[in-house]
């Protein structure tokens, strides 16, 4: 058992400690609903994209367009990981690199090159101490997720995958469920798919006939409707690790922050045991002193 003065430092510091993980349980609770807000905003959106890029696709089923055009042969793969730039936030970052290297580790096994680009800090560092020769770019998260930043990803990406410098790029996320559950996802995000959606009457034939015309026609939509579909699904994929971010990291202060109460109970409760051991004992000696005159 410490002395009386190490165990109340103690306990000063452990309040001090509590004191920043309830202000940062605090901070993290309000970027959580702006947050929340901005994913539950852009879902819909993207949702009506692909399926608007859908129509237009069954309209141009023999498309060559770059971007939706599988390459036969895997053989080389690009991961986009990412994760947060700052840490405090639980397994939250841990989940998303363990599912990135088990997505790569089985894309060596069926014999394909993996090169692996980041965003977010977590994810470099990982990756700089378990495979420093795959990185390629890295694109650092800001105080809050733009949609320039997702441009910026989703150029570089298709310029890769359109060149044949990759055959396949795969997308590796945390989603965001709710404030307690965030998901780690792996998608295939090069080459795109418009969706499996097939109308009413697509059985019988009918399903080519759109219910609106194209202008000027399908191929040019679809020059332009892919590459802002791919911007949109790397914004998406920014936007709900930036939410799970910010649930996790609420979750963790907040486990803190219950921990550090119980270590101000049982410091507390060491600390009178010890001070009403030192008074009994100063009561023994005085007792002992005065029987001994």
């Amino acid at each position: 058992m410490g002395s009386l003065k190490d165990i109340k430092r103690r306990i000063t510091s452990v309040r001090k400690t509590q004191q920043i993980t309830r202000a940062m349980r605090m901070v993290a609770g309000a970027k959580l609903r702006r947050a929340q807000e901005a994913i539950e905003a852009a879902r819909p959106y993207a949702d009506r994209m692909r399926a608007t890029l859908a129509e237009v696709a069954r309209a141009q089923r023999d498309s060559d367009h770059p971007l939706l055009v599988s390459h036969p042969e895997k053989r080389n793969v690009e991961l986009f990981v990412i994760t947060s730039d700052r840490g405090l936030c639980g397994a939250f970052n841990a989940n998303v690199i363990k599912l990135a290297v088990a997505t790569g580790r089985a894309r060596l096994d069926a014999g394909a090159q993996v090169s692996i680009s980041t965003a977010g800090k977590k994810a470099r560092e990982a990756f700089q101490r378990r495979a420093p020769d795959t990185l390629r770019q890295h694109y650092p998260q800001d105080s809050w997720v733009t949609f320039g930043q997702a441009a910026d990803a989703a150029a570089y990406l298709s310029n890769r995958y359109a060149t044949g410098e990759v055959d396949e790029v795969v997308l590796v996320y945390s989603e965001f469920v709710s404030a307690i559950t965030q998901t780690p996802r792996a998608v295939t995000l090069l080459p795109f798919t418009a969706g499996e959606t097939e109308p009413a009457g697509a059985a019988d034939g009918a399903g080519d006939e759109l219910p609106f015309e194209i202008e000027p026609d399908p191929a040019t939509l679809l020059a332009v409707l892919v590459p802002k579909a791919v911007e949109v699904e790397v914004f998406r994929a920014l936007l709900e690790n930036q939410s799970g971010e910010h649930a996790a990291r609420m979750a963790a202060m907040e486990a803190a922050t219950r921990n550090t109460e119980e270590l101000i109970s049982s410091l507390t409760l060491q600390y009178n045991r010890a001070r009403q051991a030192a008074i009994t004992k100063e009561l023994v000696e005085i007792v002992s002193g005065a029987e001994a005159l």
